[in-house]
């Protein structure tokens, strides 16, 4: 049975609040090139996870109509 790996969903959801934190912090003691540094290694980061599962994603999609095991 093909689900959404909840597990992931947690994860980026984790990932972007500790970034939403940090950036607000940075952001307060007046290091706003550091907090956005951080947001954008935080996006880096997500899209690489976000990557790996619409690789796994589309390698499911072509062992159903390629009937490869």
């Amino acid at each position: 049975m093909m689900g959404i790996d909840v597990d992931v969903i947690f994860k980026i959801a984790g990932v972007g609040m500790a970034i939403a934190l940090l950036h607000t912090v940075l952001e307060q003691m007046g290091k706003k090139e550091f907090a956005q540094w951080i947001t954008l290694i935080g996006f880096i980061y997500i899209l690489f996870m976000v990557a790996s599962v619409i690789s796994s994603l589309f390698q499911k999609i072509k062992d159903v109509f390629l009937f490869q095991r």
